[in-house]
């Protein structure tokens, strides 16, 4: 599961230090696989946290720990009001092929692997 978090930023040196807090305190939760903070190129004010995780499950016990509400929930409060959590169908390593993943929607696409 991949949670793409969105951020229009005015003053990056306090959100900075408030985004490396928070995302420590996600990597520390069980289900955590991976993390990124990262700035658009086009338009600097704008930012980006990206996590991924287990599962769906792993993530939201994650948001429900004390360190988290803490200290990423007040952070997340101020992303844009968007779609955030994705659950990833299809992924390749570099040089591999497609891996295609079922959903764990009811009323998920039909999905079917690639060549």
């Amino acid at each position: 599961m991949l949670v793409v978090t969105r951020f229009v930023v005015d003053d990056p040196d306090p959100f900075l230090e408030r985004a490396h807090t928070a995302l420590a305190a996600l990597a520390a939760r069980p289900g955590y696989v991976s993390g990124q903070l990262a700035r658009a190129v086009d338009e600097p004010d704008t930012w980006t946290m990206v996590t991924a995780w287990e599962s769906v499950g792993a993530y939201r016990r994650a948001l429900s720990s004390y360190e988290v509400k803490l200290y990423a929930t007040p952070l997340l409060a101020e992303a844009l009001n968007e779609p955030s959590a994705f659950e990833v169908l299809a992924a390749a390593e570099p040089g591999g092929e497609v891996v295609v993943a079922g959903s764990d929607r009811a009323d998920g696409p039909a999905l079917r692997s690639r060549p």
